[in-house]
């Protein structure tokens, strides 16, 4: 009688258990849509402002120095099944992006002295002539670029 007793209660505690994990399973399932929908919205909104940068630097509304630097920063934050290396498919935004990616901005910039601004934004301005051509034939393949399925 004691074993009855004793079978039933650790069935009862296996179906509560059981139950239990199938809660949690459900939760972690729900959290996991969740954050996938979270990361296409953020995707997408990323890609919204990659394809209007990219758009604004072939009309020449963008400056292509301050286009690579924020091109380069959201496309590092796209969040991808499959990584791209996007220096390999854009390289010549990405080679001028290395060459601007240290030049001071801001209230810094305003601390140097001229001479030395000077000297920067001739470095970036021949920078850009150079790759200006390459750069633009990347941003017209860029503002058409749609993300992976």
């Amino acid at each position: 009688m004691l074993w009855w007793i004793l079978a039933g209660a650790g069935l009862i505690v296996i179906m509560a258990l059981s139950a239990y994990a199938g809660t949690l399973l459900r939760r972690v399932k729900e959290q996991e849509i969740a954050l996938a929908k979270a990361v296409t919205k953020r995707n997408n909104t990323l890609m919204d402002s990659i394809t209007l940068i990219a758009k604004a630097m072939v009309q020449g509304q963008c400056n292509l120095s301050e286009g690579a630097i924020r091109l380069t920063v959201l496309l590092g934050e796209l969040k991808l099944a499959e990584p791209i290396d996007f220096d390999a498919q854009y390289p010549n935004l990405a080679k001028l992006y290395q060459v601007v990616k240290n030049m001071p901005t801001h209230e810094v910039r305003k601390e140097r002295s001229k001479k030395e601004i000077r000297q920067l934004d001739e470095t970036r301005e021949k920078s850009e002539k150079q790759l200006e051509a390459g750069i633009i034939e990347e941003m017209k393949r860029l503002q058409d670029w749609q993300l992976p399925s």
